[in-house]
């Protein structure tokens, strides 16, 4: 009987499981940013005691620029910023916006790790994000997850003025008191926002990092707050008639639901279910183009609106006041 040869099969190449690809894009986001986020110890007076509280902030300069949420230095004028390298230094608060939940601080001195930002109007639902903060004063911790939704609004507060942030980035990425004012970050470990808020259970909000954010960003470390301008309406995006839609090039306008009692607006003409077309040449699709405009060079210039009222078209002139925050 002829003996039997056995032939082996070559090696099968070793596929890389999709867990440990999720884990390695995780790691790797967490090496590279946790130097960068820091720990925040903040104190302040409420009714004469001292309350100790604390949060997350960015790290966004070599020489000591860190960005944080606004309500996590609330009615403090310094604090501490500790690092994962043991480093503890103190921080003094350089401009803060709570309309935009946003604060600049800077620590020293000594020489930081900044964090690269990102785009967050390139991120997409189902997304990888990684999130690094201080949960509860747990430094340096990190969790996983996906944009849940993006477009996401968040109601903001200043004294007797308030306003929308448009375009938050919601996340389940698990999120805890402690987390304010952390890294939000895609696979390429580029923050892409500034954790803010826990809505729930698997429910986090992040202000975005994007053109409009770096531009308050700028503004608070060169001048220390940002200035707006006030029309004083309340409105939403309200579909254009078919008419119009189709001679605009576009959908929608933005109506007036209220006009503030003496506000620009009133004193302009402006009526409850006007529906705002354009801002002095600017296209209005919704309130988030109003709220962009009010820029601080609006403030006290003459600006003409084109609105539709009753189906005919009209050209107002309204003067913004500033916001008094």
């Amino acid at each position: 009987m002829a003996g039997l040869t056995f032939i082996s099969a070559p090696p099968r190449a070793v596929e890389e499981e999709p867990l440990d690809a999720y884990s390695r894009v995780v790691t790797e986001a967490a090496r590279l940013l946790t130097p960068s986020v820091a720990n925040l110890r903040v104190s302040r007076r409420v009714r004469g005691r001292r309350l100790d509280g604390g949060g997350s902030g960015v790290v966004i300069t070599p020489d000591g620029y860190v960005l944080t949420s606004a309500h996590v230095v609330a009615g403090s004028e310094a604090g501490t910023a500790s690092f994962v390298d043991g480093r503890e230094l103190e921080f003094e608060i350089v401009g803060s916006d709570p309309l935009s939940d946003l604060a600049v601080l800077r620590a020293g001195p000594g020489e930081l790790v900044p964090a690269d930002l990102g785009d967050a109007d390139t991120l997409r639902v189902g997304q990888l994000v990684v999130a690094i903060g201080n949960p509860h004063g747990f430094a340096g911790s990190v969790t996983a997850g996906v944009v849940s939704a993006l477009g996401r609004s968040l109601p903001t507060r200043s004294g007797s003025a308030s306003r929308i942030v448009e375009n938050v980035i919601q996340t389940d990425a698990a999120l805890n008191p402690g987390n304010s004012g952390g890294a939000l970050a895609d696979g390429q470990a580029r923050v892409v926002g500034i954790n803010t808020a826990v809505a729930g259970v698997g429910l986090g909000l992040a202000v975005p990092i994007n053109a409009t954010t770096r531009r308050i960003v700028a503004t608070l470390m060169s001048e220390g707050r940002v200035r707006r301008a006030y029309i004083g309406i309340a409105g939403g995006s309200r579909p254009l008639p078919p008419r119009i839609a189709t001679s605009l090039g576009r959908r929608s306008g933005v109506e007036v639901v209220q006009v503030v009692e003496g506000s620009a607006a009133e004193r302009a003409g402006l009526r409850p279910e006007d529906l705002i077309l354009d801002l002095d040449g600017s296209p209005v699709v919704d309130a988030d183009d109003l709220q962009r405009l009010m820029t601080a060079d609006a403030i006290g210039r003459s600006l003409t609106v084109s609105l539709l009222r009753q189906g005919r078209t009209l050209a107002l002139e309204v003067v913004p006041d500033e916001l008094d925050g």
